[in-house]
């Protein structure tokens, strides 16, 4: 089995002046990336690699969160920035096979789409919510009855759960 973590980035921060590429996260983001990453190691959800987009706002939202789940190997990956469904899935079918769990920090709508794409099975109300929100710092869980990050594909995945920041303490919106 193979479980997938797609986190989107905590909410950031417009700057002027700032590239979209270098924001950095605002203040509630700053609360709600650490609060996520807990509630995650409560759950019993430490993944094994991390693929973080090379945007400041992913990165900043992942290293709020890596120590609560154990510092897992991080690559970052340039192609996961604006990036759409399809091009993020080619990076996690790359990632190796070791790797039993792998969390996904990105950003929409790219990554909202593929969490509805993979989602073939699963609490049909919650996968029509995911299919109409996928707020920052929100993440999804996807399980695959396969062996090989290789193999997995559009509707064979099961969401096991998705978790708003407001699901966690109704203060962090999101």
């Amino acid at each position: 089995m193979r479980r997938l973590i797609l986190l989107r980035h905590a909410k950031s921060d417009r700057p002027a002046g700032v590239a979209d590429h270098e924001r950095p996260l605002n203040d509630r983001g700053r609360q709600a990336a650490p609060a996520v990453g807990a509630h995650l190691a409560e759950a019993g959800l430490r993944p094994d690699l991390a693929l973080v987009s090379t945007a400041q706002r992913t990165r900043e939202t992942w290293e709020a969160m890596a120590a609560a789940l154990g510092n897992p190997e991080t690559r970052r990956h340039r192609e996961i920035y604006e990036a759409s469904a399809h091009q993020i899935l080619t990076v996690i079918r790359s990632a190796p096979d070791s790797a039993g769990t792998v969390i996904v920090v990105g950003h929409n709508p790219g990554l909202g789409d593929l969490a509805s794409d993979l989602a073939g099975e699963g609490p049909r109300a919650v996968r029509n919510r995911l299919a109409l929100e996928f707020p920052t710092a929100a993440y999804v869980v996807i399980e695959f009855d396969t062996d090989r990050w290789a193999n997995i594909a559009q509707g064979q995945g099961r969401l096991d759960r998705f978790v708003r920041p407001r699901d966690i303490d109704p203060d962090l919106g999101g």
